[in-house]
């Protein structure tokens, strides 16, 4: 090494890395860079792997407890599924599609032609039976106005209420959006959610015009894919590569502090490394470095927030007349809608054909609350009654209790966007997960895949 040049670390065939969190992001990194010959070791706090992909059983049927989808508009999780001997398990969702409903309790099918809930086209019929004319006119004059109007905008919603107008934000994104991210439109930076719109908003000089660019340059297809399975079969797969490449993976290993060759743990270990990979989710990459303190850190005295808390009600339903997909494939649900606290239910079983085939003759209903609609201090029965009362109203049918045969709860910390959740900048520190890629699938895996590629070919 020449006198000033800066200390680069060992990236040759026996160079070490550590990995902090075993979310999917963190199995990925280790399982590519244990193939490519480094010692690794991933840390995992938790007893078990996968972060929020998991899964329970219901009613006897094995299902994903976290994410049941991915987004399509890149190829990433078609070759990681490939990569790991799942590509034949792919599949699309039923056809049929998703509803909505808007604040006053009127339900209608989504728009087809769209991106996060703006319509590509604004005056279609479909998109005038959810907002109404006037405000399919209003969101019409996007094409009149010059590109650069809303532009800059670095959020989702005041990007398209300038463009489009109020209703097309609030009866049409904000329930697609709350019911994928979690979050509402004015929160979320558009660069994340929807990579290159703003771009595509310059050079078409039309919101709509750059929805429809950007929807033609996806691959053809569904938006979404799944994986007969589910799609914690990602995580099986991963977990076995990591066995396959020599990954050492230590559970209960809670990490309190690193550095760009460290790090140490809570029980005073530190452990050097050539690669130190932070792959932790905004709240965790928070609480890590002290930005945050919900009542979960070590040694808090505290009780835990339910701020952003996102429970899933999962019920198992023997009821012919839900045989009709009475709502496609599920629906999302605006917030104020008159009687109803969920924020989307998902019909597993008319969206999934393999979810039906395990379900023999029975339907899957899938119900996302956030905090405070539903916290921890709702008790499960309140909550399965809650459930079924919502389904009913959702779907436009009276669900027996009765008829219920399974039901099932699952808690998740929702987005975190204060404080610190993207992490302090050390230098030589490799970063990836939800607190740098968002919580979409397909943009972490991405994400991450990109990371290992810089490490493994780091700039001369």
């Amino acid at each position: 090494m020449t006198a000033g040049s800066p200390f680069r670390p060992d990236v040759g065939e026996h160079a070490t890395a550590v990995v902090v969190g075993g979310g999917v992001a963190g199995l990925v990194v280790a399982r590519d860079l244990g193939k490519a010959g480094r010692r690794v070791t991933l840390l995992e706090a938790s007893a078990r792997l996968g972060g929020e992909v998991q899964r329970h059983s219901v009613a006897g049927i094995d299902l994903d407890s976290g994410a049941e989808s991915f987004a399509t508009k890149t190829d990433a999780i078609q070759t990681l599924a490939t990569q790991l001997g799942l590509g034949n398990e792919i599949v699309n969702p039923d056809p049929r599609g998703a509803w909505v409903i808007q604040p006053d309790g009127t339900a209608f099918e989504l728009p087809k032609t769209g991106l996060l809930g703006i319509p590509g086209t604004p005056m279609a019929k479909d998109v005038i039976d959810v907002i109404g004319t006037g405000a399919a006119l209003r969101a019409e004059m996007d094409s009149l106005l010059p590109g650069p109007v809303g532009a800059k905008e670095q959020k989702l919603g005041p990007l398209v209420r300038r463009r489009m107008g109020r209703a097309v934000l609030d009866k049409l994104v904000t329930p697609v959006v709350q019911g994928v991210h979690s979050a509402h439109p004015d929160d979320l930076d558009v660069d994340r959610v929807a990579p290159g719109l703003r771009q595509a908003l310059l050079h078409e000089n039309s919101l709509a015009r750059a929805v429809r660019a950007l929807r033609e340059a996806s691959p053809a297809g569904s938006a979404v894919g799944g994986i007969r399975g589910g799609i914690v079969r990602l995580v099986d797969e991963l977990a076995a590569d990591l066995e396959m490449y020599g990954v050492e993976v230590r559970f209960g290993a809670r990490v309190t502090a690193y550095e760009a060759h460290s790090v140490t743990l809570d029980t005073g270990e530190q452990l050097a490394a050539d690669t130190v990979v932070v792959a932790l989710g905004g709240r965790d990459a928070a609480r890590l470095d002290g930005a945050l303190d919900d009542g979960t850190s070590q040694g808090s005295t505290g009780s835990a927030s339910e701020t952003g808390l996102i429970t899933l009600a999962t019920l198992v339903v023997r009821d012919p007349a839900l045989d009709a997909a009475p709502r496609g494939t599920g629906v999302l649900v605006a917030p104020g809608a008159p009687g109803i606290r969920a924020k989307a239910l998902t019909h597993a079983t008319v969206k999934w054909d393999w979810v039906a085939e395990r379900a023999d003759g029975r339907h899957v209903l899938r119900l996302s609350y956030s905090a405070p609609a539903v916290g921890r201090a709702t008790s499960d029965d309140e909550l399965r009654s809650l459930a079924i009362d919502d389904a009913s109203r959702i779907l436009g049918l009276s669900v027996d209790p009765a008829s219920v045969e399974g039901f099932a709860r699952v808690e998740w910390d929702g987005p975190y966007r204060g404080a610190g959740s993207a992490g302090r900048e050390v230098p030589g520190v490799v970063r990836v997960g939800g607190a740098v890629a968002g919580r979409g699938l397909a943009g972490v895996v991405a994400d991450a895949r990109l990371k290992v590629a810089e490490i493994l070919s780091p700039e001369v």
